[in-house]
């Protein structure tokens, strides 16, 4: 493999850049209209316990994310991206040829474990190329592309389950990494000179933890953001059993998680634009009453099975909830990391990965009881909500 050693044209470095942001995106997405079947295959007596293939994937994702960022500081961003994708094509392999649940679970961390390193350490190569309104420009540019992945990736999905069962989406994995490195191996320079690097060591990371952790404020918007997660990850690991079970309609989930995802995208933008004239506080409230009004509404009529519980509510629950998370994650993170401007960039891996982790485990917890149940589902939707609205109220206080 010969380097370029030559910087990339911009519309090339934005088309790998939402690559290498997608791996998740693919990897969590593409897997859902799959999880009966692999339930069927390796636990035919606990077939809900499939949903644990985005739990483990996304609590090694969360490891990854809190130690990435300082390992590419030591040893260049090019050469820590590479290791991680060779790591999760690894993992796919040994996915696709698992024999049972354990062995699956315990490839699908190792694959979130990798895939932490394009999706983190991505984010540092741009902060080494570009900086201030430019930085923000690349970034949105590549978020734009990458809002495509979780509207296919079902699709992509499906499609292959459907004509070569569950194991091929694993090999699909495997020809994705492909893709990633050798484009990055053979066309981007690394970013990161040798002499800026810094040595490894666990005291930084630790002093960002306690640093962190000691700041009352930010414990308390680093909790809201992790419940924020939990309602995100609860519903991926269990919409297509609620889709399934509840209302028959398993065929139709890719298309209809297709058209939530596309019109949740444009939040984020929308919070880009009226952010700095209302302020991160102010949309994080909104978000989260929207939230809250929806999810009691969407509670009471299925819980009590009210005329309106029905399909076309569903989604309209899907909807506002989806949508909303454009206004809350960015701006949770912003406040999180405000006062953390002489850490930042071990703040950002210590807040990115314990978030993720601690989701991704309360997320689990919950799953077990929605067994494709939408008031169960809103119930623990309503629980996190409540629990971050309450870290927000408690933050104003401290404020």
């Amino acid at each position: 493999m010969t380097p370029r050693t030559k910087p990339l044209a911009f519309p090339e470095f934005i088309a790998l850049l939402a690559l290498l942001m997608a791996t998740v995106a693919y990897s969590v997405d593409a897997m859902l209209p799959l999880l009966r079947p692999i339930g069927e295959d390796l636990a035919p007596l606990a077939p809900e316990q499939a949903q644990l293939v985005i739990t483990v994937f996304m609590i090694g994702l969360g490891l990854g994310t809190f130690t990435m960022g300082p390992i590419s500081d030591a040893f260049g961003r090019k050469t820590v991206i590479l290791a991680g994708i060779a790591l999760y094509m690894v993992a796919a392999v040994v996915a696709a040829m698992s024999q049972s649940l354990t062995v699956l679970l315990a490839a699908r961390f190792v694959q979130g474990l990798g895939s932490s390193a394009p999706r983190t350490v991505s984010q540092a190569m741009v902060r080494d190329l570009y900086s201030g309104r430019q930085m923000a420009r690349v970034v949105s540019f590549g978020m734009t592309v990458f809002t495509l992945f979780p509207a296919i990736a079902p699709f992509m999905g499906s499609m292959l389950g459907a004509a070569f069962g569950w194991r091929a989406i694993f090999f699909s994995f495997l020809v994705f990494g492909t893709v990633s490195f050798l484009w990055l191996g053979l066309r981007q320079p690394e970013t990161l000179s040798a002499e800026n690097r810094r040595r490894l060591a666990v005291g930084p990371l630790w002093a960002a933890l306690k640093t962190v952790l000691g700041h009352a404020q930010v414990r308390l918007y680093l909790a809201a953001l992790t419940f924020t997660f939990t309602t995100m990850l609860l519903w991926i690991s269990t919409v297509a059993q609620v889709f399934d079970l509840a209302f028959g309609k398993a065929a139709e989930f890719p298309s209809w998680f297709a058209l939530v995802a596309l019109l949740s995208a444009p939040s984020s933008l929308i919070n880009a634009r009226v952010v700095v004239r209302f302020g991160m506080r102010r949309m994080v409230a909104v978000a989260l009453t929207m939230q809250i009004t929806m999810v009691t509404v969407s509670l009471l009529c299925f819980g009590f099975d009210l005329p309106l519980a029905g399909f076309p509510l569903f989604i309209a629950f899907m909807l506002t909830q989806f949508f909303s998370i454009g206004f809350l994650v960015g701006n949770l993170n912003a406040l999180a990391l405000e006062p953390m401007g002489h850490v930042a960039g071990m703040a950002a891996s210590v807040v990115g990965g314990v978030s993720t982790m601690i989701a991704a485990f309360l997320a689990a917890i919950l799953a077990h009881f929605v067994a494709g149940h939408p008031a169960i589902l809103a119930g623990g939707v309503l629980l996190a909500l409540i629990c971050a609205a309450s870290c927000m109220i408690a933050a104003r206080r401290h404020g």
